[in-house]
């Protein structure tokens, strides 16, 4: 081989020895041309790998049972429905009903005796036909009293039940002449009694409400006023810090009329009663007695 030729030959000889890799750099593969109707080239875009959009299953919403033109409730009945921050609406108790209230019936031998001592003790009255004006409102068997003992009349005359009638003469014998004879003897012997209420139908102290009075049922009478012969009326009235001798038969009679009566109420009781005293003969517990 000549000369010439030996060194080139050595150098291939060498780098072929060195070793190349098995895997040399891939060239990057050029993309495709497509000649055009002009003669040239483009190249022709490369194919995307296709991607497929997530597929989310279907929620289908839940069906409401169909209800009928004819079965839908009115716009009035629909109630809205109530805010979870709503609070629950206060139950009111249920107003308690209103006591039926009914006339006692007078037991037939207690009225008879009655009567009797009514008469005995000297008063005037005349049996009424039974009163009901309704709502609790009436007496059995009335009586009108016009004369309480003899020679002191009741003005005007009142309409009471037998037992009321019985214990106002009764206190007028034992405690009211007495007292009026060591206190105003100078005035004459006492004539008149003169009552501002009997029977009638009301509520207590005239109040819109309330319980019934005990006047409404023929238990009751109020005093106004004691006339004596010359002329002289003693008048109800505030008296606790009276010092005379009318003030005194005031709080005297006032005191004794507890003992008849199981309610008494004079003018310290309170203002419905600063003109007169207030006696009634309720039935109480324990024969309990209220006297003010």
């Amino acid at each position: 081989m000549p000369l010439r030729f030996l060194g080139p030959y050595l150098s291939i000889l060498l780098l072929a020895g060195a070793g190349l890799p098995e895997n040399g750099p891939v060239p990057e593969k050029k993309p495709a041309t497509v000649e055009t109707e002009q003669g040239g080239k483009v190249a022709t875009p490369q194919e995307k790998p296709e991607v497929k959009p997530e597929v989310t299953p279907e929620v289908k919403p839940e069906k409401k049972p169909q209800v009928k033109e004819d079965e839908k409730a009115p716009a009035s009945e629909v109630k809205p429905e109530t805010p979870v921050d709503a609070k629950p609406a206060t139950v009111q108790p249920a107003p308690e009903p209103e006591p039926v209230l009914t006339i006692k019936l007078e037991d037939s031998k207690e009225y008879a005796a009655c009567l009797a001592d009514l008469k005995a003790i000297g008063a005037v009255f005349k049996e009424e036909s039974r009163i009901d004006d309704g709502k609790g409102c009436g007496i059995d068997k009335p009586l009108t009293l016009s004369t309480v003992l003899p020679g002191i009349t009741l003005k005007p005359e009142g309409k009471m039940r037998c037992e009321t009638a019985l214990e106002l003469a009764r206190w007028t014998k034992d405690a009211v002449l007495p007292a009026a004879k060591v206190a105003l003897e100078s005035e004459g012997e006492l004539t008149t009694i003169n009552q501002a209420s009997s029977y009638i139908c009301r509520l207590r102290n005239n109040a819109a409400t309330g319980k019934i009075s005990e006047h409404a049922r023929g238990n009751a009478i109020d005093i106004a006023s004691f006339t004596f012969k010359n002329g002289k009326s003693i008048e109800i009235q505030p008296r606790d810090e009276d010092s005379t001798l009318a003030g005194a038969f005031q709080r005297a009679v006032t005191a004794t009329g507890c003992l008849y009566f199981e309610t008494v109420l004079d003018p310290g009781s309170d203002e419905a009663h600063e003109n007169h005293l207030h006696f009634d003969v309720i039935e109480r517990k324990g024969g309990y007695r209220y006297c003010r």
